[in-house]
């Protein structure tokens, strides 16, 4: 896919990797709309970012988990571009580092809710207006391994891959689906004493920064013959 003057939803895109993907897009000549729940300034930093590079920019608030928001946005965004060509679900949050027992059904509720549901109800709504295109799902090494956050995080990227698939499966040739499984990235999210303790378990002596995420990112929405892939992005910590 020829990336210029294609229109992209990017949902949780006001800092870290979904910043990294908005301004990687913006420097292809991609219209970028710019997704938040909360972080409204971060979000507006992400847009600056994006125009630097001479973008077209949306920015828009929505909860992911709340299909009247998410409809309200997929709506926005086709009154002010008349198209979505890409949509990247990247809204996600870690939970809280939990045992199996500790996990509460809010902990469940809460991370399944973001991670899963919300990508599925994006997903959705854009399908009512997307009939060309690619989806890029942003999964996690803990849902190919298990990782460390617990249970509920696990369970809310393996969910994240599987649907890629039955995605890929369902939407072909039309609309391609993959999905990035990041290892740890260097973002506000992990403190730096983890992110210590992370890098000397990866191969490369680093853990990955959000750029080299939105890198392949772009890779996949390039690419015309890649669809139902995982993509890991993780040092070396899992090989298959």
């Amino acid at each position: 896919m020829r990336l210029e003057g294609k229109v992209a939803v990017v949902t949780g895109s006001a800092r870290g990797i979904g910043r990294a993907i908005a301004v990687e897009l913006a420097k292809r000549g991609v219209k970028v709309v710019i997704n938040y729940a909360h972080s409204y300034n971060e979000a507006r930093k992400t847009a600056e970012f994006c125009r630097i590079h001479g973008a077209e920019t949306l920015l828009v608030k929505a909860d992911v988990t709340d299909r009247k928001q998410v409809r309200k946005m997929v709506e926005g965004t086709i009154e002010r571009f008349d198209r979505i060509d890409i949509l990247v679900n990247n809204a996600g949050i870690l939970g809280k580092a939990l045992e199996p027992m500790e996990v509460t059904d809010d902990d469940w509720d809460a991370v399944l809710g973001v991670n899963l549901k919300g990508a599925f109800i994006v997903t959705q709504e854009v399908l009512r207006y997307m009939k060309k295109g690619k989806i890029v799902n942003i999964a996690s090494i803990a849902g190919k391994d298990g990782g460390t956050v617990g249970p509920h995080y696990a369970a809310s990227k393996g969910g994240l891959i599987a649907l890629t698939f039955n995605l890929a499966r369902h939407l072909a040739p039309n609309i391609l689906v993959n999905a990035v499984a990041p290892g740890p990235v260097d973002t506000e999210l992990i403190s730096p004493e983890i992110k210590e303790r992370l890098r000397s378990l990866s191969l490369t002596g680093e853990i990955a920064k959000p750029e080299e995420i939105a890198h392949a990112v772009v890779f996949l929405l390039e690419n015309d013959h890649i669809t139902g892939e995982v993509i890991d992005v993780n040092g070396g910590r899992l090989m298959d």
